[in-house]
């Protein structure tokens, strides 16, 4: 897997990263005419910037075919935990409880995003108990 450190991807590639993420490999055409539909974007640039990811490694290329085929090599997953951990050591001094505690002030969750906080939370406290008692017995 590629080292996401060395390949943070740049605004634009997160915008065809999210492509690939959503629709599954792809040709070139078909992200253009997706990320048209987002921002003004030629063709050609699309292409070069995909030619240009796929030579950093984010993306594979399956040229077996008359068109290339691109798929994500980076997990949308990784680039997630990438970017919230840079925020919370940026921005919130390493506290993401102060993140959480944020985005909970500033927009309103609905009662589902509520209770999935709890069960979440729930879950937390839950395995860490089991773990304390676990290191008590040895």
């Amino acid at each position: 897997m590629t080292n996401l450190k060395l390949n943070k991807p740049t605004d634009s590639e997160m915008e065809i990263l999210q492509i690939l993420w959503e629709e599954g490999p792809s040709t070139v055409r078909e992200v253009h005419q997706i990320l048209s539909e987002i921002k003004e974007s030629g063709y050609t640039t699309t292409l070069k910037l995909m030619q240009i990811m796929h030579d950093k490694g984010m993306l594979s290329r399956n040229d077996e075919a008359k068109t290339h085929i691109y798929s994500a090599l980076i997990k949308k997953e990784s680039v997630q935990k990438q970017a919230v951990g840079n925020m919370i050591k940026g921005l919130f001094k390493g506290s993401s409880a102060k993140l959480v505690m944020h985005e909970l002030g500033n927009h309103r969750a609905s009662r589902e995003e509520i209770d999935e906080i709890k069960k979440y939370l729930d879950e937390i406290e839950f395995s860490g108990m089991n773990e304390k008692k676990k290191n008590q017995k040895k």
